[in-house]
């Protein structure tokens, strides 16, 4: 399915992935990237359930822009066992400017494909999505 804003298509297995991560909970994250043509999104990485959120973060480029979903579980104040589904736009101040561009517009069109993202990030640096940052918005 080509993005009719930015003319980037989405690779099938890209949606198969997602479904898998929501519906089956077999992936803790998943990476996505631009191929190196700037023509389809495909999926770069995808951690098991027994990945750690620092595994997640490493797997993120210093240099270079991502889309990625990240499944947090967690415990909330009355005890209960809840999960949040994180959709987050990974664009470092160190990325090119094509690259950054064509993430960003490309965004919408390939986010509005994931049915059941929760809550929503972007981020230009560790900062903005450390465990505390991901822990306060889960809630």
């Amino acid at each position: 399915m080509a993005n009719a804003r930015s003319g980037v298509a989405v690779n099938d297995d890209c949606m198969l992935k997602f479904g898998e991560l929501q519906s089956k909970r077999l992936h803790r994250f998943i990476v996505y990237k631009m191929d190196d043509n700037f023509k389809e999104i495909i999926v770069e990485k995808v951690g098991d359930r027994e990945t750690s959120y620092e595994d997640f973060t490493n797997s993120l480029p210093e240099n270079d822009c991502r889309y990625a979903i990240y499944d947090f579980d967690f415990v909330t104040a009355e005890d209960v066992q809840k999960s949040r589904i994180f959709y987050i736009l990974w664009s470092p101040f160190t990325a090119k400017v094509r690259s950054k561009m064509l993430y960003a517009s490309s965004n919408q069109k390939f986010k509005s494909g994931l049915n059941g993202i929760q809550v929503e990030l972007q981020a230009t640096d560790a900062s903005e999505i450390s465990l505390d940052v991901i822990k306060d918005r889960a809630r």
